[in-house]
């Protein structure tokens, strides 16, 4: 692994092409914009999307990312199951992390992760969005303020069914009194998950620097770390071993 991870930014690219008002936030996508904000942090980004070949995430080009930031929305099911399960075992068995961003919450991806519906509540109507820290201690809230405000993006809900976290890290609250838990942390095999709330595609949510500098965050933790290799398989009982077992 380098000095700072490698990452891929995944996005559907497909709101952007198909609607003027999504095109006018993101004219470039919405994948060059977080790209372009994660360089600022001095990350070594890629890009990827749907409608390339293999989804942009050949075997190479896995074998080239660190961690993997997934935005999706309208076509979770276009995506091919092949590429699915090569990005599964990529994470649990080869320890790449997955940054999972608003919508993605449905991707195939993250659900075959988490093991549940991970449905949810949702409105669209320009709500305030108040994003507490809960975890100020948390390396994903390095470098924050305790709370980041959105003047208008989409409501998320609670119930959010996903397993418990592992971490809470922020929490947020909306115009309309509904709170959720916007951002929060799982291990899976090898591999480190963050999933984070904001980001609908028509709120030019991923121009704003304290979003961007969580993402950045989140991929500096949900890389892996080179602290020890894991071992498994039979195993010869050893001298000591056996001594002990005829004691």
């Amino acid at each position: 692994m380098s000095a700072l991870p490698r990452i891929t930014v995944w996005n559907e690219f497909r709101h952007e092409n198909e609607s003027e008002e999504i095109r006018a936030v993101y004219p470039d996508g919405i994948h060059n914009a977080i790209a372009a904000g994660l360089r600022k942090h001095g990350l070594e980004v890629q890009t990827a999307w749907l409608d390339q070949p293999e989804h942009g995430l050949t075997d190479e080009v896995l074998a080239n990312t660190d961690v993997l930031v997934w935005w999706g929305h309208k076509v979770h099911h276009e995506v091919d199951w092949e590429v699915v399960n090569r990005v599964h075992k990529r994470i649990v068995e080869g320890g790449m992390g997955l940054v999972a961003l608003h919508s993605g919450h449905m991707s195939r991806i993250f659900m075959k992760l988490m093991g549940t519906t991970c449905d949810l509540k949702w409105r669209e109507a320009d709500d305030r969005e108040r994003l507490w820290v809960v975890d100020p201690t948390h390396p994903i809230a390095a470098g924050l303020p305790e709370c980041i405000v959105l003047e208008a993006e989409e409501m998320y809900g609670e119930h959010f069914d996903v397993p418990a976290p592992d971490e809470l890290i922020f929490v947020s609250w909306f115009t309309g009194g509904e709170v959720f838990r916007s951002g929060a942390t799982w291990k899976r095999g090898l591999g480190r998950i963050f999933y984070f709330r904001p980001g609908h595609e028509s709120y030019p949510t991923y121009y704003n620097d304290d979003i961007i500098h969580v993402i950045a965050n989140g991929c500096k933790w949900a890389a892996p770390n080179g602290l020890g290799s894991v071992v498994r398989g039979n195993i010869k009982v050893g001298p000591e071993v056996a001594r002990l077992q005829s004691a």
